[in-house]
């Protein structure tokens, strides 16, 4: 039998993440970020909320949370969905 192991995060290895932002991006997102997967729903009150999903390391997980920042977004959430 196979044991399973529990991966932590580190600084040097990629972990998929899940990040939440109010308002909508476009699809050229997904091309800044290495094919990040970009999708835009409604939130309870109708506005919308972009959902950006990626695998990214520390450095590329900051660069993007920067960029964010530096276009007045805010963070609904930012979630690490799995270690690879």
């Amino acid at each position: 039998m196979m044991k399973k192991t529990k991966q932590k995060l580190t600084l040097d290895r990629p972990a998929t993440y899940k990040i939440e932002v109010p308002g909508e991006l476009d699809e050229r997102w997904s091309d800044w970020a290495g094919g990040m997967t970009v999708t835009v729903k409604s939130d309870s009150d109708g506005l919308p909320v972009t959902t950006l999903t990626g695998t990214f390391d520390q450095a590329a997980l900051q660069g993007l949370l920067r960029r964010l920042y530096s276009l007045g977004m805010s963070l609904i959430s930012v979630i690490c969905l799995e270690c690879d």
